[in-house]
């Protein structure tokens, strides 16, 4: 009777045998030589991103010099040109609510290889901040492009730091890929409206 038995020994075996088959014939078994090449399958086609084209009417007047919406709950930022030139970009947003300004204002400046400043709010949660980085600068988080607002300490620009794009990752500005702010940068032109929402 006992040899009839499973134990927890014969088990193990069982497990140590199957393991120590060749590798190619389990191989075989998961992959059959019968599937038809993959050009001939239907293509999976996925939403690979999570915002959506918008409608520059459902935030502006008008398009005047150019409209500039940075969506803070999809993390896009939807570009319009005075032409009609529509352009979308993933982007980073504030950390929370409460460093998140909304609302409505537009482009004063503008900056290549921008330095940085931090403020003193930024300072306070972390005192180990510099008191500048020049622009071009290792770890200046500005990256190679600057759009300023007419609020003061908030920004439009790259990020050398390309894993907080798509998060909630800034102070209070809105972080793109360098070759997005960019391309970007050449087509927003100083007085294009903007509008955090």
């Amino acid at each position: 009777m006992s040899g009839s038995k499973i134990t927890r020994r014969s088990a193990l075996l069982g497990v140590a045998a199957t393991l120590s088959t060749p590798a190619l014939l389990r191989a075989q078994d998961a992959f059959p030589q019968n599937e038809p090449p993959i050009e001939t399958q239907i293509p999976v086609r996925r939403n690979i991103s999570s915002f959506a084209q918008q409608r520059w009417e459902d935030h502006f007047e008008k398009l005047g010099v150019g409209c500039l919406l940075a969506d803070i709950t999809s993390r896009a930022v939807h570009y319009w040109g005075e032409d009609g030139t529509y352009r979308l970009y993933p982007s980073s947003v504030p950390m929370s609510e409460e460093l998140t300004k909304r609302g409505y204002t537009e482009v004063v400046r503008k900056r290549e290889n921008p330095s940085w400043t931090p403020t003193a709010s930024m300072r306070e949660r972390d005192p180990s901040l510099p008191v500048r980085i020049e622009g071009g600068e290792q770890g200046n988080p500005l990256g190679t492009r600057a759009m300023y607002l007419t609020w003061p300490a908030y920004l439009v620009h790259g990020t050398h730091d390309t894993r907080k794009i798509g998060r909630q990752s800034s102070s209070g500005c809105i972080g793109l890929y360098n070759e997005h702010v960019e391309e970007l940068y050449a087509l927003v032109k100083i007085g294009t409206q903007v509008r955090l929402t």
